[in-house]
């Protein structure tokens, strides 16, 4: 089935997630308006602050559960949706997967689990921010054989979309993010800047002829560098900014996971988180050198895996060796 091959292989990168299970702690930051330029973490090192807001207020946050709720029952989605609201998260992020939606043909969809999760959602006050993305079989590139292949036709893809915001924005839900770490191995045959500009342009206006008031993310950029099969978030992101398509979207979406160092990790080197805008060449500073000083950047994911066969780390220097596999809240 659809959703068990992917499931399996967001798992196995570590980016799927339920919190209740605990094997990855997710969070999503997230600006309920568009006034950042550039965020930087709080002591908690999960909120992010505002540069622009006078009175540096905490910014919302959420979980991220991948492509997990589609598929759970709804005791389970219910039980999620709680520990969710006790944490203080106000957003979730899921997977809309064209993959789950439509396996088999253009016109044909089952909305039925996805609805399960937004009617869930709403009971428990909280806001979904979907992750378009995903492509079935019948709409892959020929020979790619994996649910993370580009779209043959970008614009099949943003008609997919486009029939979600019609049917999702009478419940609320507004803000899309356009597929999910394009610059890494979940855009396939290979990371193209040029091709996800071309489908980012067209679903933005898919999704605003649907619904006027969409806000639109660009798929949240995983923390790499450049080589064989991987693009880096600045230079993948300077691509796109070249193609115009930045004037598509009202945020940048990005995953800067640090562990097993914290969040507010001064280094040398440039964390992950540092690279949003303390580093010399920061997604930030890739905006302002493009036109775009004002876009915002939305943490989309972030976290740490809480087990796992190595050694802890509480995120001292002194605690993180090569054995190090997973965190610990003790100090």
């Amino acid at each position: 089935m659809p959703h068990r091959t992917l499931r399996g292989l967001r798992r196995a990168l570590g980016l799927s997630l339920a919190l209740a299970a605990a094997t990855l702690i997710t969070t999503v930051a997230l600006p309920s308006g568009h006034t950042t330029s550039g965020s930087k973490p709080t002591a908690a090192a999960v909120q992010l602050t505002a540069k622009s807001t006078a009175a540096k207020a905490p910014l919302p946050i959420g979980i991220a559960y991948g492509d997990t709720l589609t598929w759970d029952n709804q005791q389970q989605i219910t039980k999620a949706l709680n520990i969710a609201t006790t944490v203080g998260a106000t957003w979730i992020r899921a997977d809309l997967s064209w993959y789950d939606i439509q396996p088999d043909r253009a016109n044909s969809y089952d909305w039925q689990r996805f609805d399960h999760v937004v009617a869930a959602a709403r009971a428990h006050h909280l806001t979904v921010l979907p992750v378009i993305a995903y492509t079935p079989p019948w709409a892959r590139t020929a020979g790619c054989t994996v649910p993370t292949c580009a779209p043959a036709d970008p614009t099949t893809f943003a008609a997919f979309a486009a029939a979600a915001a019609k049917r999702y924005a009478p419940q609320g839900i507004h803000t899309w993010e356009v597929w999910n770490e394009e610059n890494l191995g979940f855009w396939k045959p290979a990371p193209n800047p040029s091709a996800y500009a071309t489908l980012l342009r067209q679903t933005s206006a898919a999704l605003h002829a649907a619904d006027p008031t969409a806000r639109v993310v660009l798929g949240g950029l995983a923390a790499t560098n450049t080589g064989p099969g991987r693009i880096s978030p600045t230079d993948f992101l300077s691509a796109v900014a070249k193609t115009g398509a930045l004037r598509a979207v009202n945020a940048v979406g990005y995953h800067p996971y640090t562990y097993p160092y914290l969040a507010s990790t001064h280094s040398a080197w440039g964390t992950s988180w540092e690279k949003i805008d303390r580093s010399r060449v920061s997604l930030h500073s890739v905006l302002v050198g493009n036109g775009f000083p004002h876009l915002p950047i939305w943490v989309t994911e972030f976290g740490a895996p809480t087990g796992g066969p190595g050694t802890a780390s509480d995120g001292s220097p002194k605690t993180i060796t090569p054995s190090t596999t997973h965190v610990t809240e003790g100090r």
